[in-house]
């Protein structure tokens, strides 16, 4: 079977606009975090975005290998969320629900084009799905922390570090304001359990 004639190709056009979208949102939902001081929320879902940009880079190369001349246009049909708005919590939480769409549909994916035969491309939508598991978690960590009001809280003692200026101190619970600069706790680094560090 083609490439080109095949349901794992539109699978590849669908995966492309989906994370290009992707990236989008969440470049939005960092930028509300900016616009409320968290810094360091932010540079988390930066990171994510950007991660998001290279699954979108990754799918490209394969659909341009499809033919040697220049695709002009290609129909694509996807549904895409567009849930997120100016509500920092609320943004987290349909984030994480928007990466385990996205890993349900790899996971189709994958199996149509295991089935097709083009198995460079099933392993490419495992890795990504495997991105997006962890992408969801992270993002329903975050969600979880900010609504009850421990994420810059912990049950034992971690290290909090203020990034204008370096400070650290080892505590239970980050200081509101950094001794040294006076820089504010949403700047603080968040420290991510380890499992799910980028």
């Amino acid at each position: 079977m083609e490439l080109r004639n095949s349901k794992t190709f539109e699978n590849l056009k669908k995966a492309f606009i989906a994370e290009c979208s992707a990236r989008t949102r969440y470049e939005f939902v960092e930028y509300g975090q900016r616009a409320k001081g968290y810094e360091s929320l932010a540079k988390i879902t930066d990171e994510i975005a950007y991660q998001e940009f290279n699954h979108a880079r990754m799918l490209y190369t394969h659909i341009e290998k499809v033919t040697e001349k220049t695709i002009n246009n290609e129909e694509v049909c996807v549904s895409l969320p567009f849930r997120q708005r100016w509500n920092m919590e609320e943004n987290l939480r349909l984030s994480a629900s928007d990466e385990g769409d996205e890993a349900v549909f790899y996971l189709e994916a994958q199996k149509t084009a295991e089935e097709e035969g083009f198995l460079d491309i099933a392993n490419l939508f495992k890795m990504i799905r495997q991105v997006e598991l962890k992408h969801q978690k992270i993002f329903n960590y975050l969600y979880e922390k900010l609504k009850d009001g421990t994420l810059f809280k912990s049950q034992t003692s971690k290290r909090w570090t203020c990034p204008s200026c370096g400070y650290e101190s080892m505590d239970k619970e980050a200081f509101e304001i950094c001794p040294l600069c006076q820089a504010k706790m949403e700047t603080l680094e968040i420290p991510l359990p380890r499992e799910l560090m980028l």
